[in-house]
C-alpha cells in the first residue's frame, strides 16, 4: 500500500449532503440516488468525475468515528446559480496521501490505511475532509472499478 503525496488545489463542489453515523452507511446509496438525477442541472462541472467527501468532527479518530458529513458532489468551477437544495462546499487545498481503490470493498482500505499505512507512515491526520475521486475508470458494482481516496495528512512533529 503505496499512495502518491501530493499537494491538492483547493476544490469548490456542488451537491447533496446529509449526517451519518457509523451504524447508517445505508444513506450513502440513497445520496447518489438523490443526486445522479439532478446532476445535469449543475453548471461549469467536470462531467467525467464524481466526488464523494466525509467531514469528520475534530479530534475523530477510526476508533472514535460517532457521527459525520457525507457529500455526493461533482467540482465546479464557481458557485454561480447553485441548483435549489443543493449545497456548495470548498475542499481546502493541502498535502493528501492519494491511495488507488480498485474493486467495491472501500471500507477495507480506508481500514488498511488507517490501521497498517498511516502508523508507520511518519504522517498524522489533518483536519480537513477526506474525499474520493471517481472517474472515468470507477464502474460502479464492478470487481475492476478504480476510484482514488485523498486522505489529508500533515508531518508527524
Amino acid at each position: 500500500m503505496y499512495p502518491k503525496i501530493i499537494k491538492s488545489k483547493e476544490r469548490k463542489v456542488v451537491g447533496f449532503l446529509t449526517k451519518i453515523t457509523k451504524d447508517e452507511y445505508f444513506k450513502i446509496p440513497q445520496l447518489w440516488q438523490k443526486f445522479m438525477p439532478r446532476k445535469k442541472e449543475i453548471n461549469n462541472i467536470n462531467p467525467k468525475e464524481f466526488i464523494a467527501v466525509q467531514q469528520f468532527p475534530k479530534e475523530t479518530t477510526i476508533e472514535n468515528i460517532v457521527d459525520y458529513i457525507i457529500w455526493a458532489c461533482v467540482e465546479v468551477s464557481h458557485f454561480k446559480d447553485i441548483p435549489e437544495g443543493m449545497s456548495s462546499f470548498v475542499i481546502p487545498a493541502g498535502e493528501y496521501a492519494v491511495f488507488l481503490q480498485k474493486g467495491m470493498d472501500a471500507s477495507k482500505t480506508y481500514q488498511s490505511i488507517m490501521t497498517e499505512w498511516l502508523p508507520t507512515s511518519g504522517y498524522t491526520i489533518d483536519n480537513r475532509p477526506h474525499f474520493q475521486i471517481m472517474g472515468e475508470m470507477y464502474k460502479n458494482g464492478s470487481s475492476d472499478s478504480e476510484e482514488d481516496f485523498y486522505i489529508p495528512i500533515k508531518p508527524i512533529v
